[in-house]
């Protein structure tokens, strides 16, 4: 494996980490204390910003207006971005437009192309991806009750979905319904383009997560879907292949949040030692000269660099023989990783102490928030057993 940077690249993560340092990193106090819809302003002068330095939409490809950097390329950049909660966003990589940019590339007709894929790569308009319900197990994604049944040339869809994130703002949903319910389990749901200005599509509340609801961007919400009517023609790619479209997002999605987690650990772990080698505990003395304190530092460092490098590893093998020869790869990513950002940043929040619980520094932030990582796109538990069966059936005798 070879992981050898361009100087393009090279000469563009630079360009990426001074820009969070001085342009973004300045704006989180005014993030974590004031609505986000207020820093609507602000945000787009940044993002002015980004277009003018050739930056924007790294992912996405040449022809939409985007970078079009493989997945190892993509990856490093999130890792940049991740150092703050504004970065992707405001470099035009985010969940889940990224994701939905993605599906309406390979499975768009050329009017839903022309409709939604163009503004939302420019940035124009956003969207949200509706696919947990309430009542059914997140961590078997085919219980879903959500239907969408044909009626002359539409859909009627009816459902409870929740944790649809960023829907407050967003022009349209793509929508996980069940089309087909006599089908097999995995041929039953098919995804649909829903515009949030429907009659039927209610948005009922932004989600309290861990005390606060967010909003805007910042939001998950919870959706009611009562006999809402679309064309049948804003459908997905073939009737019943929802889960078969979800599958090929997730490899690639999955290398984005990794790598945006592994930025969190990069800054979680600055901020703790920052705060080691500056806290005084006696005269003399600081947190840094605790030995638990430097254990933490070295075993988070080793953390980080060895989550860095299977993400990356994961995200050469997608670049090079698809996200099937590394389905392995992408369940072990996710709970690794998820699992070393959660390390990383109680033991920063730790050292800082009280002060870690407030919002006078971002490590809060990161708790309340990154600690969903380990639930949502499949719980630690759910992949680590189908590692182990796959790993397992190697063994087994034919």
């Amino acid at each position: 494996m070879d992981f050898e940077l361009s100087e393009k690249i090279q000469a563009a993560l630079g360009l990426i980490r001074q820009f969070v340092d001085n342009e973004l990193i300045p704006m989180e106090t005014a993030f974590l204390t004031r609505p986000f819809r207020e820093l609507l302003p602000e945000v787009e002068k940044k993002r002015a910003m980004v277009r003018q330095m050739g930056l924007w939409a790294p992912g996405h490809p040449r022809e939409l207006g985007g970078m079009g950097l493989d997945l190892v390329d993509l990856g490093l950049v999130s890792e940049a971005l991740g150092r703050s909660p504004l970065g992707h966003f405001i470099f035009g990589c985010h969940a889940p437009d990224a994701g939905n940019v993605e599906i309406l590339h390979l499975y768009g007709t050329p009017e839903q192309k022309e409709r939604w894929l163009g503004p939302l790569v420019e940035g124009r308009i956003r969207s949200c991806f509706s696919m947990t319900e309430v009542e059914m197990p997140g961590s078997n994604p085919v219980m879903m009750e959500t239907t969408a049944v044909a009626e002359g040339d539409d859909y009627v869809i009816n459902g409870q979905k929740w944790y649809t994130t960023a829907a407050d703002g967003a022009a349209f949903a793509i929508v996980m319904a069940v089309t087909n319910p006599e089908a097999p389990p995995h041929q039953r749901a098919s995804m649909i383009i829903v515009p949030t200005d429907t009659p039927g599509f209610d948005l009922v509340r932004n989600i309290n997560v861990m005390g606060h609801s967010g909003d805007d961007y910042f939001s998950h919400a919870e959706i009611l879907y009562h006999s809402c009517r679309v064309p049948r023609s804003n459908l997905l790619g073939p009737e019943g292949h929802g889960f078969t479209i979800a599958q090929e997002r997730l490899g690639p999605g999955r290398i984005h949040h990794c790598m945006r987690w592994i930025g969190v650990c990069n800054r979680a772990f600055d901020l703790m030692c920052s705060r080691a080698v500056s806290r005084p505990i006696s005269p003399g003395k600081t947190l840094a000269d605790k030995d638990i304190v430097r254990a933490w530092v070295a075993e988070s460092h080793a953390d980080i660099e060895a989550a860095r490098m299977l993400t990356l590893q994961t995200a050469w093998k997608i670049d090079r023989m698809g996200w099937r020869a590394a389905r392995q790869d992408i369940s072990m990513i996710k709970f690794v990783v998820a699992g070393t950002m959660q390390k990383v940043v109680d033991r920063a929040l730790q050292v800082h102490g009280g002060l870690g619980m407030t919002d006078d520094t971002l490590l809060a932030f990161f708790f309340r928030h990154e600690r969903a990582a380990r639930i949502y796109d499949g719980p630690d538990e759910v992949q680590k057993l189908s590692l182990a069966k796959r790993i397992l059936s190697e063994y087994r005798a034919p």
